[in-house]
């Protein structure tokens, strides 16, 4: 089996319609950011805990920023140079695994 094929970058007009559609996010730099409030510091690592094995499966990883109330994803591909398909598809199932936990006790 050969090595998975990454996603190329995606150019300053597809980057800005995702983010019209995605308004919790921003773009920083080469990258897209979201912040989620959170009850307290445990269910905001209990997120970012479900967020990393989200991207295990998938074998691409967010910058995770934790602390008491807030959980921080950067999504970005380093080796492609900034925001791919990939990275807009997990900031979505990121946001979908966020809903879902929110519904959690």
């Amino acid at each position: 089996m050969g090595a998975m094929t990454r996603p190329q970058k995606l150019g300053d007009a597809e980057i800005a319609a995702w983010l019209a559609a995605h308004p919790a996010w921003t773009r920083v730099g080469e990258a897209i950011v979201r912040a989620y409030a959170v009850e307290n510091f445990s269910r905001a690592l209990a997120f970012v805990v479900e967020v990393g094995l989200l991207a295990e499966k998938h074998d691409h990883h967010p910058d995770a920023d934790l602390g008491w109330g807030k959980a921080k994803l950067l999504w970005t591909t380093h080796d492609a140079g900034g925001v791919t398909s990939l990275d807009c598809s997990l900031a979505e199932a990121s946001d979908a695994a966020f809903s879902a936990y929110q519904k959690r006790p």
